[in-house]
Protein backbone atom coordinates (compact mmCIF):
# COMPACT_ATOMS: atom_id res chain seq x y z
CA UNK A 1 0.00 0.00 0.00
CA UNK A 2 1.13 3.82 -1.06
CA UNK A 3 -0.13 6.89 0.71
CA UNK A 4 0.36 9.92 0.50
CA UNK A 5 1.06 12.37 3.45
CA UNK A 6 -1.78 14.07 3.31
CA UNK A 7 -4.10 11.24 2.85
CA UNK A 8 -2.11 9.51 6.31
CA UNK A 9 -3.01 12.76 8.12
CA UNK A 10 -6.76 12.58 7.35
CA UNK A 11 -6.98 8.72 7.97
CA UNK A 12 -5.57 9.98 11.25
CA UNK A 13 -7.39 13.06 11.84
CA UNK A 14 -4.20 15.37 12.25
CA UNK A 15 -2.81 18.22 10.59
CA UNK A 16 0.32 17.79 8.55
CA UNK A 17 3.09 20.40 7.52
CA UNK A 18 4.91 20.16 4.27
CA UNK A 19 4.60 18.21 1.50
CA UNK A 20 1.35 16.40 1.63
CA UNK A 21 1.99 14.89 -1.94
CA UNK A 22 4.65 13.16 -0.72
CA UNK A 23 4.25 9.90 -1.06
CA UNK A 24 4.70 6.72 1.33
CA UNK A 25 4.98 2.71 1.85
CA UNK A 26 6.46 1.85 4.48
CA UNK A 27 7.52 2.68 8.03
CA UNK A 28 11.24 2.76 9.56
CA UNK A 29 12.85 3.96 12.66
CA UNK A 30 13.60 7.58 12.58
CA UNK A 31 17.45 6.83 11.98
CA UNK A 32 17.40 4.47 9.43
CA UNK A 33 14.30 5.60 7.40
CA UNK A 34 14.57 6.61 3.61
CA UNK A 35 12.28 8.83 1.03
CA UNK A 36 9.20 6.78 1.10
CA UNK A 37 9.16 6.15 4.42
CA UNK A 38 7.11 7.05 7.21
CA UNK A 39 8.58 7.39 11.07
CA UNK A 40 7.44 9.14 14.31
CA UNK A 41 9.07 10.50 16.98
CA UNK A 42 7.59 9.91 20.74
CA UNK A 43 10.84 10.81 22.71
CA UNK A 44 12.47 14.20 23.05
CA UNK A 45 15.65 12.44 23.45
CA UNK A 46 15.58 11.63 19.03
CA UNK A 47 15.74 15.21 18.60
CA UNK A 48 18.99 15.41 17.16
CA UNK A 49 18.02 12.36 15.10
CA UNK A 50 14.67 14.19 13.74
CA UNK A 51 17.08 16.78 12.40
CA UNK A 52 18.92 14.72 9.86
CA UNK A 53 16.00 12.03 9.01
CA UNK A 54 15.83 10.64 5.70
CA UNK A 55 11.93 10.24 6.34
CA UNK A 56 9.66 11.48 4.09
CA UNK A 57 7.36 12.42 6.84
CA UNK A 58 7.14 12.33 10.70
CA UNK A 59 4.13 11.43 13.05
CA UNK A 60 4.83 13.90 15.97
CA UNK A 61 3.29 15.11 18.83
CA UNK A 62 1.24 18.52 18.44
CA UNK A 63 3.61 20.31 20.36
CA UNK A 64 6.93 19.86 18.58
CA UNK A 65 8.77 22.66 17.90
CA UNK A 66 12.58 21.15 17.74
CA UNK A 67 14.40 21.45 14.06
CA UNK A 68 13.31 18.95 11.78
CA UNK A 69 14.60 17.72 8.34
CA UNK A 70 12.76 18.25 5.05
CA UNK A 71 10.23 15.87 6.06
CA UNK A 72 6.68 16.50 6.22
CA UNK A 73 5.48 16.86 9.74
CA UNK A 74 1.70 14.96 11.06
CA UNK A 75 1.03 16.58 14.28
CA UNK A 76 -0.92 14.16 16.46
CA UNK A 77 -1.78 13.99 20.51
CA UNK A 78 -0.14 10.70 21.03
CA UNK A 79 2.71 9.71 18.62
CA UNK A 80 3.07 5.86 19.71
CA UNK A 81 -0.43 5.28 19.32
CA UNK A 82 -1.04 7.36 15.74
CA UNK A 83 2.27 5.30 14.52
CA UNK A 84 1.12 2.22 15.56
CA UNK A 85 -2.33 2.28 13.62
CA UNK A 86 -0.27 3.21 10.57
CA UNK A 87 2.01 0.04 10.83
CA UNK A 88 -1.33 -1.93 10.20
CA UNK A 89 -2.00 -0.28 6.82
CA UNK A 90 1.77 -0.80 5.88
CA UNK A 91 2.25 -4.16 7.58
CA UNK A 92 2.85 -6.96 5.20
CA UNK A 93 0.29 -9.51 4.58
CA UNK A 94 -0.31 -11.94 7.70
CA UNK A 95 0.43 -15.35 6.76
CA UNK A 96 -2.94 -17.45 5.84
CA UNK A 97 -3.39 -21.08 6.75
CA UNK A 98 -5.68 -23.14 5.10
CA UNK A 99 -8.66 -24.46 7.12
CA UNK A 100 -8.46 -28.20 8.00
CA UNK A 101 -6.09 -30.96 9.71
CA UNK A 102 -3.05 -31.50 8.48
CA UNK A 103 -2.13 -35.32 7.60
CA UNK A 104 0.48 -35.62 10.15
CA UNK A 105 -1.39 -34.07 12.79
CA UNK A 106 -2.44 -37.02 15.83
CA UNK A 107 -6.03 -35.67 16.91
CA UNK A 108 -7.89 -37.55 18.89
CA UNK A 109 -11.62 -39.02 18.02
CA UNK A 110 -13.42 -36.93 20.61
CA UNK A 111 -12.03 -33.61 19.76
CA UNK A 112 -14.50 -30.69 19.52
CA UNK A 113 -13.18 -28.68 16.56
CA UNK A 114 -15.15 -25.41 15.89
CA UNK A 115 -15.44 -23.66 12.45
CA UNK A 116 -12.39 -23.19 10.02
CA UNK A 117 -9.98 -24.50 12.77
CA UNK A 118 -6.49 -24.71 11.24
CA UNK A 119 -4.38 -27.87 12.83
CA UNK A 120 -0.85 -27.80 11.50
CA UNK A 121 2.03 -30.21 10.19
CA UNK A 122 2.97 -32.23 13.48
CA UNK A 123 0.12 -31.35 16.15
CA UNK A 124 -0.98 -34.11 18.68
CA UNK A 125 -4.26 -33.41 20.28
CA UNK A 126 -5.01 -35.54 23.12
CA UNK A 127 -8.87 -37.11 24.35
CA UNK A 128 -11.59 -34.29 25.39
CA UNK A 129 -10.06 -31.22 24.04
CA UNK A 130 -12.16 -28.17 22.87
CA UNK A 131 -10.98 -25.90 20.10
CA UNK A 132 -13.22 -22.60 19.12
CA UNK A 133 -14.17 -21.09 15.64
CA UNK A 134 -11.04 -20.13 13.66
CA UNK A 135 -8.62 -21.46 16.01
CA UNK A 136 -4.93 -21.72 14.57
CA UNK A 137 -2.50 -24.27 15.59
CA UNK A 138 0.92 -23.32 13.54
CA UNK A 139 2.93 -26.82 13.66
CA UNK A 140 4.38 -28.63 16.39
CA UNK A 141 1.48 -27.65 19.31
CA UNK A 142 0.74 -30.19 22.40
CA UNK A 143 -2.44 -30.02 23.60
CA UNK A 144 -3.07 -32.16 26.62
CA UNK A 145 -6.71 -33.99 27.88
CA UNK A 146 -9.24 -31.91 28.37
CA UNK A 147 -7.85 -28.49 27.26
CA UNK A 148 -10.02 -25.65 26.30
CA UNK A 149 -9.10 -23.20 23.52
CA UNK A 150 -11.86 -19.90 22.78
CA UNK A 151 -12.41 -18.42 19.16
CA UNK A 152 -9.52 -17.23 17.33
CA UNK A 153 -6.67 -18.16 19.29
CA UNK A 154 -3.72 -18.73 17.57
CA UNK A 155 -0.62 -21.19 18.88
CA UNK A 156 2.68 -20.73 17.08
CA UNK A 157 5.16 -23.60 16.50
CA UNK A 158 6.10 -26.01 19.71
CA UNK A 159 3.62 -24.37 21.92
CA UNK A 160 2.35 -26.80 25.00
CA UNK A 161 -0.50 -26.66 27.10
CA UNK A 162 -1.29 -29.46 29.10
CA UNK A 163 -4.26 -31.18 30.41
CA UNK A 164 -7.05 -29.27 31.68
CA UNK A 165 -5.79 -25.60 31.25
CA UNK A 166 -8.42 -22.96 30.12
CA UNK A 167 -7.06 -20.71 27.59
CA UNK A 168 -9.83 -17.64 26.12
CA UNK A 169 -10.69 -16.04 22.64
CA UNK A 170 -8.33 -13.85 20.51
CA UNK A 171 -5.43 -15.28 22.40
CA UNK A 172 -1.48 -15.10 20.90
CA UNK A 173 0.73 -17.31 22.12
CA UNK A 174 4.42 -17.48 20.81
CA UNK A 175 6.63 -20.18 19.85
CA UNK A 176 7.90 -22.49 22.90
CA UNK A 177 5.76 -21.15 25.38
CA UNK A 178 4.80 -24.42 28.01
CA UNK A 179 1.20 -23.92 29.67
CA UNK A 180 0.61 -26.22 32.77
CA UNK A 181 3.31 -27.80 33.66
CA UNK A 182 3.89 -29.30 37.00
CA UNK A 183 4.30 -26.31 39.68
CA UNK A 184 8.00 -26.41 41.55
CA UNK A 185 6.59 -27.93 44.93
CA UNK A 186 8.52 -30.29 47.27
CA UNK A 187 8.08 -31.41 51.01
CA UNK A 188 11.70 -32.15 52.67
CA UNK A 189 12.42 -34.28 54.95
CA UNK A 190 15.16 -34.10 58.20
CA UNK A 191 18.21 -35.52 55.55
CA UNK A 192 17.11 -33.02 53.11
CA UNK A 193 15.68 -35.09 50.47
CA UNK A 194 12.89 -33.78 48.26
CA UNK A 195 9.56 -35.38 47.90
CA UNK A 196 7.41 -34.50 44.64
CA UNK A 197 4.08 -32.67 45.67
CA UNK A 198 1.24 -33.48 43.37
CA UNK A 199 0.47 -30.05 41.95
CA UNK A 200 -3.35 -31.29 40.78
CA UNK A 201 -4.61 -27.66 40.00
CA UNK A 202 -4.74 -25.92 36.29
CA UNK A 203 -3.94 -23.20 34.44
CA UNK A 204 -7.12 -20.36 33.43
CA UNK A 205 -6.31 -17.71 31.06
CA UNK A 206 -8.69 -14.86 29.65
CA UNK A 207 -9.08 -13.19 26.61
CA UNK A 208 -7.08 -11.22 24.55
CA UNK A 209 -3.94 -12.23 26.54
CA UNK A 210 -0.73 -12.26 24.28
CA UNK A 211 2.08 -14.69 25.74
CA UNK A 212 5.67 -14.28 24.02
CA UNK A 213 8.24 -16.61 23.30
CA UNK A 214 9.35 -19.67 25.74
CA UNK A 215 7.13 -18.18 28.62
CA UNK A 216 6.38 -20.90 31.54
CA UNK A 217 2.96 -20.97 33.54
CA UNK A 218 2.81 -23.07 35.80
CA UNK A 219 -0.28 -25.14 37.10
CA UNK A 220 -1.79 -24.42 40.61
CA UNK A 221 -0.61 -26.90 43.63
CA UNK A 222 -4.74 -27.15 44.03
CA UNK A 223 -7.18 -24.33 42.69
CA UNK A 224 -6.52 -22.20 39.48
CA UNK A 225 -2.98 -20.36 38.00
CA UNK A 226 -4.86 -17.21 36.72
CA UNK A 227 -4.41 -14.73 34.12
CA UNK A 228 -6.72 -11.89 33.49
CA UNK A 229 -8.23 -10.44 30.23
CA UNK A 230 -6.00 -8.60 28.25
CA UNK A 231 -2.24 -9.69 29.93
CA UNK A 232 0.28 -8.72 28.15
CA UNK A 233 3.97 -11.20 29.18
CA UNK A 234 7.15 -10.74 26.93
CA UNK A 235 9.60 -14.09 26.07
CA UNK A 236 11.14 -16.10 29.21
CA UNK A 237 9.07 -14.99 32.23
CA UNK A 238 8.11 -17.54 34.78
CA UNK A 239 4.69 -17.47 36.88
CA UNK A 240 4.52 -19.51 39.20
CA UNK A 241 1.93 -22.28 40.29
CA UNK A 242 -1.59 -20.34 41.99
CA UNK A 243 -0.05 -16.62 40.66
CA UNK A 244 -2.99 -14.62 39.94
CA UNK A 245 -2.64 -11.93 37.46
CA UNK A 246 -4.97 -9.00 37.36
CA UNK A 247 -6.31 -7.48 33.72
CA UNK A 248 -4.03 -5.67 31.73
CA UNK A 249 -0.77 -6.45 34.00
CA UNK A 250 2.32 -6.11 31.89
CA UNK A 251 5.01 -8.50 32.44
CA UNK A 252 8.51 -8.03 30.59
CA UNK A 253 11.35 -10.29 29.54
CA UNK A 254 12.71 -12.34 32.32
CA UNK A 255 10.38 -11.72 35.19
CA UNK A 256 10.16 -14.15 37.48
CA UNK A 257 6.64 -14.57 39.94
CA UNK A 258 7.17 -16.92 42.98
CA UNK A 259 4.51 -18.97 43.89
CA UNK A 260 0.94 -17.43 45.09
CA UNK A 261 1.76 -14.12 43.80
CA UNK A 262 -0.87 -11.64 42.67
CA UNK A 263 -0.19 -8.67 40.20
CA UNK A 264 -3.12 -6.82 40.43
CA UNK A 265 -4.95 -4.89 37.11
CA UNK A 266 -2.77 -2.25 35.65
CA UNK A 267 0.21 -3.45 37.49
CA UNK A 268 3.45 -3.32 35.09
CA UNK A 269 6.93 -5.47 36.04
CA UNK A 270 9.77 -4.30 33.63
CA UNK A 271 12.62 -6.78 32.42
CA UNK A 272 14.06 -9.14 34.77
CA UNK A 273 12.31 -8.55 38.28
CA UNK A 274 11.57 -11.09 40.43
CA UNK A 275 8.91 -11.20 42.92
CA UNK A 276 9.22 -13.60 46.55
CA UNK A 277 6.06 -15.90 46.93
CA UNK A 278 2.76 -14.58 48.33
CA UNK A 279 2.94 -11.04 47.90
CA UNK A 280 0.84 -8.49 46.30
CA UNK A 281 1.91 -6.36 43.63
CA UNK A 282 -1.05 -3.44 43.82
CA UNK A 283 -3.16 -2.14 41.20
CA UNK A 284 -1.02 -0.03 38.63
CA UNK A 285 1.83 -0.15 40.68
CA UNK A 286 5.32 -0.10 38.28
CA UNK A 287 8.50 -1.96 39.22
CA UNK A 288 11.23 -1.02 37.46
CA UNK A 289 13.91 -3.03 35.78
CA UNK A 290 16.02 -5.93 37.55
CA UNK A 291 13.89 -4.66 41.33
CA UNK A 292 13.73 -7.20 43.61
CA UNK A 293 10.56 -7.31 45.80
CA UNK A 294 10.66 -9.02 49.10
CA UNK A 295 7.21 -7.17 50.59
CA UNK A 296 4.22 -6.15 48.94
CA UNK A 297 3.46 -3.07 47.01
CA UNK A 298 0.78 -0.69 47.15
CA UNK A 299 -0.92 0.71 44.20
CA UNK A 300 0.16 3.26 41.61
CA UNK A 301 3.80 2.61 43.47
CA UNK A 302 7.15 3.05 41.42
CA UNK A 303 9.32 1.02 43.42
CA UNK A 304 13.08 0.25 41.94
CA UNK A 305 16.12 -1.50 43.40
CA UNK A 306 16.75 -4.75 45.63
CA UNK A 307 15.22 -5.16 47.56
CA UNK A 308 12.44 -3.03 46.01
CA UNK A 309 12.20 0.56 47.73
CA UNK A 310 9.75 3.32 46.45
CA UNK A 311 11.79 5.12 43.23
CA UNK A 312 12.45 8.47 45.78
CA UNK A 313 14.49 6.69 48.40
CA UNK A 314 16.06 4.62 45.74
CA UNK A 315 17.28 8.27 43.97
CA UNK A 316 18.97 9.33 47.02
CA UNK A 317 20.65 6.09 47.95
CA UNK A 318 22.06 6.15 44.27
CA UNK A 319 22.99 9.73 44.95
CA UNK A 320 24.73 8.77 48.32
CA UNK A 321 26.48 5.78 46.66
CA UNK A 322 28.00 7.71 44.17
CA UNK A 323 29.95 9.66 46.92
CA UNK A 324 30.72 6.71 48.76
CA UNK A 325 34.75 7.25 47.89
CA UNK A 326 34.79 11.06 49.10
CA UNK A 327 33.10 9.31 52.41
CA UNK A 328 35.42 7.18 53.23
CA UNK A 329 38.52 9.48 52.51
CA UNK A 330 36.71 12.39 54.93
CA UNK A 331 36.39 8.78 57.50
CA UNK A 332 39.75 8.07 57.13
CA UNK A 333 40.78 11.94 57.65
CA UNK A 334 38.67 12.17 60.39
CA UNK A 335 40.26 8.77 61.97
CA UNK A 336 43.15 10.58 61.51
CA UNK A 337 42.59 13.38 63.47
CA UNK A 338 41.09 11.84 66.72
CA UNK A 339 44.58 9.84 66.37
CA UNK A 340 46.67 13.39 66.27
CA UNK A 341 44.39 14.79 69.34
CA UNK A 342 44.47 11.78 71.25
CA UNK A 343 48.35 11.50 70.65
CA UNK A 344 48.38 15.04 72.28
CA UNK A 345 45.88 14.16 75.65
CA UNK A 346 47.64 13.68 79.04
CA UNK A 347 47.50 10.21 80.12
CA UNK A 348 44.81 8.91 82.24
Amino acid sequence: MRLSVAEIAAKLGAAFEGDGAAQVGALAGVREAVPGELSFIANPRYAADAAVTRASALIVGKDWAKPCSAAALIRVSDPDKAFALAAEWFAPSAPKWPAGVHPTAVVAADVQLGRDVVIGPHCVIEPGVSLGDRCVLVAQCYLGHHVSIGADTKLYPQVSVRERVQIGQRCIIHNGTVIGSDGFGYTVDAQGVRTKIPQLGTVVIGDDVELGANVAIDRARFGRTRLGNGVKIDNLVQVAHNCVIGDHAVLCGQVGLSGSTEVEHHAILAGQVGVAGHLVIGAGAVVGAQAGVSKDIPPKAFVLGAPAVPREEFGRMVAHMSHLGEYKQRLVALEKNLAALAAKLPPT
